[in-house]
């Protein structure tokens, strides 16, 4: 894997939702870990609360941080008339939503929101600025079939939504990650690789500088400094996304799919999961489930 797919490897939306907007001022509350907004027609501002307004035209793709207030206007001194949460998002209308066909002429931004932090990874997360706008002539999904989609009303649809979402996510931040001063060195990329490869060993810090053919101590400096977390509790992290994702797609015992992902037993993995995630194997899968 190259760098990238590191970094997004387990970037996957959970109940992604979106809307279209054609209001010209919004407020949008901070509660949901990233937020998308794309322009499919005219331009807008982002106005993050203490920063500086940020343009996005026609096509363009804006990523704004959860913990961002902001608002989204046609203009960056006009005042906001309303204030988003996540209950406003399609595909279930209420009042104030726009989720059809919108007006012609009018600035249309679609935005779409990881609903629950799920298997957003913190990681990525701390690499962002607050605010990072992709330009239309950047290589993006369709935004027509984006806007398509959150219009109907089928079957399935929110599968289709969230994965509408991962892969508009993942082009964007490949686009920005090609660009921005923020890259992993093959030393941490050899080690992350190895890491996915065999997540069950029992690595330790020597183990992965000599996989990466360094010191202990300069691997464990560069792999804290580039990923924003030490390489064993990057360890740990990855370990319980693994057992999230097969706890909610397969049938596999808890006992299995501990062993499977490092652990030695159900109990210990059940400890470790509750400290990340704080429910227990059981809870998640069943969540997972409704």
């Amino acid at each position: 894997m190259d760098a990238v797919a590191e970094l997004l490897a387990d970037v996957r939306a959970h109940g992604a939702v979106f809307r279209q907007t054609i209001t010209p001022s919004l407020r949008v509350a901070p509660g949901t870990p990233l937020t998308l907004a794309r322009m499919l027609r005219g331009e807008a501002w982002i106005v993050p609360d203490g920063l500086a307004p940020v343009r996005i035209g026609e096509n363009d793709i804006a990523v704004v941080r959860g913990d961002v207030p902001y608002v989204v206007a046609d203009d960056p001194t006009t005042t906001p008339v309303h204030t988003v949460t996540t209950a406003d998002y399609c595909p279930t209308p209420t009042d104030g939503r726009t989720c059809g066909t919108p007006a012609e002429n009018a600035a249309v931004l679609l935005s779409g929101a990881f609903e629950s932090r799920g298997q957003l990874s913190g990681r990525v997360l701390r690499l962002l600025p607050e605010v990072l706008v992709v330009p239309a002539e950047s290589p993006h999904p369709s935004a027509e079939a984006f806007a398509d989609e959150v219009g109907k009303d089928q079957p399935g649809q929110q599968q289709v939504l969230d994965r509408m979402l991962d892969l508009m996510l993942v082009s964007a931040l490949r686009t920005w990650f090609d660009t921005a001063p923020v890259r992993l060195d093959p030393v941490v990329s050899t080690a992350m690789r190895r890491i996915r490869e065999d997540p069950a060993r029992r690595w330790t810090v020597a183990e992965l500088a000599a996989e990466a053919g360094v010191s202990r101590a300069a691997f464990a400096r560069r792999f804290t400094e580039q990923v924003g977390e030490p390489p064993i509790a990057h360890l740990a992290g990855w370990r319980i996304s693994l057992a999230a994702d097969l706890l909610r797609r397969t049938e596999y015992t808890v006992d299995t799919i501990a062993r499977k992902v490092g652990y030695a037993n159900a109990f210990a993995l059940s400890v470790a999961f509750k400290r990340r995630r704080g429910i227990r194997p059981s809870e998640h899968r069943h969540k997972s489930s409704v």
